[in-house]
């Protein structure tokens, strides 16, 4: 763990003990107190998730052609836009404030994956990015449990939105000290050189294949938001964001632990990532549609936590080692990209079909993330890593 891992990663933690506490009060902010409906959630929803994929892109870009911690740096220090959604009276207002704060979040990704790129191995990659996503999601995790003890308090989400600026304006200031990355050409042994012929074709494939992978998880990738609303309605607001809670938990320990494993990563992310997380959403959609309870509601957000934290940590590993380091922000950045195209028709789709119902939006989403994980196990049937 070098130092820059360090800095990044617990930047990763203290922007997620801001922002995830912005997310898990949005919904419940936008409809409950401004008055929106869950259709024009999901509109929100698209607008913030789907163009802020495209940002992510802009900035794996400009990450190659500037220096990665520049970018980082300069995203970061927009992310509290989120915070001044508390000073909004009107859902237009709350929805530019968050859409701007979340894109600014996705354009400083790519560039602070690649920091991680720069300053780790081949050896230890999927470690490093495991353990990002632990402190990264560590972090909401936290966030769940102040935002709980402040509800209970009885303060506002307002101010608590407001509050959120305080761990955004730190997680900034500890991207100053990281160094520069060098972005040099990784060695190659004897051993890396073989059957590189074969090995380029199997790449290629792969990475398209991802590319189209992540693109159908987008179009499966519905904002949290919508099981807030659905456990808001079956039980009580402080469960719904408690289970939000559970699903970072869950993500965070999983992208850790399967960091640290050797499995084969493609088959990883394709039936522990994509598959998994279709399992997930259609326990919810079941659970919702037979009245099975809370329990059934909390099986699914637990699935679905495990496969984002398989999917957070393969997909940058396995780029990592597809695309070479000097373009490696260009990667990183079309994984955002093709994302996007997905995500802003999922959470309109996703806000059409649970105005008629909420277990027809979830099986949809469950149906598209099963056959993304198809595709990414046909692509990298022959990748080596």
């Amino acid at each position: 763990m070098s130092d820059n891992v360090l800095y990044v990663s617990f930047s990763a933690f203290f922007a997620d003990l801001g922002y995830q506490t912005a997310i898990a009060v949005f919904p419940l902010f936008l409809v409950g107190i401004l008055g929106a409906s869950p259709s024009q959630f999901g509109i929100a929803s698209a607008v913030a998730f789907g163009i802020g994929s495209f940002f992510g892109y802009i900035g794996g870009l400009m990450s190659d052609r500037l220096n990665d911690k520049y970018v980082a740096i300069i995203g970061n220090a927009l992310i509290p836009l989120i915070s001044l959604m508390g000073l909004a009276e009107s859902p237009t207002v709350a929805v530019m404030l968050f859409a701007g704060g979340w894109w600014a979040r996705n354009f400083r990704s790519p560039a602070r994956r690649a920091m991680l790129v720069d300053s780790s191995t081949p050896s230890n990659r999927s470690t490093v990015f495991g353990f990002l996503h632990m402190l990264d999601i560590g972090g909401g995790v936290l966030s769940i449990a102040v935002l709980l003890v402040l509800i209970t308090l009885g303060i506002s989400y307002s101010k608590i939105l407001l509050l959120t600026a305080i761990p955004l304006v730190i997680s900034t200031l500890l991207l100053f000290p990281a160094r520069k990355t060098k972005r040099s050409e990784e060695k190659v042994t004897v051993k890396k050189a073989v059957s590189d012929t074969k090995k380029s074709r199997s790449s290629s494939s792969t990475y398209k294949g991802i590319m189209i992978a992540t693109a159908m998880y987008g179009f499966s990738s519905y904002s949290f938001g919508f099981p807030i609303l659905t456990i808001d309605k079956a039980s009580t607001p402080f469960l719904a964001i408690l289970a939000y809670g559970l699903y970072l938990a869950v993500s965070a320990g999983t992208g850790y632990y399967i960091g640290s494993r050797k499995w084969n990563r493609i088959r990883t992310l394709g039936i522990l990532g994509y598959m998994l997380s279709g399992l997930g959403t259609l326990v919810l959609a079941l659970g919702y549609f037979f009245n099975e309870g809370i329990f059934s509601l909390y099986i699914g957000v637990a699935l679905l936590g495990f496969g984002l934290g398989v999917i957070e940590t393969m997909e940058p590993t396995l780029i990592s080692f597809i695309k070479s380091i000097k373009d490696v922000g260009r990667g990183l950045g079309a994984l955002a990209g093709y994302r996007s195209l997905g995500i802003f028709a999922a959470n309109l789709i996703m806000g059409l079909l649970y105005v008629l119902s909420p277990a027809a939006s979830y099986l949809y989403s469950a149906v598209v993330a099963v056959i993304a994980g198809f595709v990414v196990l046909f692509a990298g049937q022959d990748f080596e890593g």
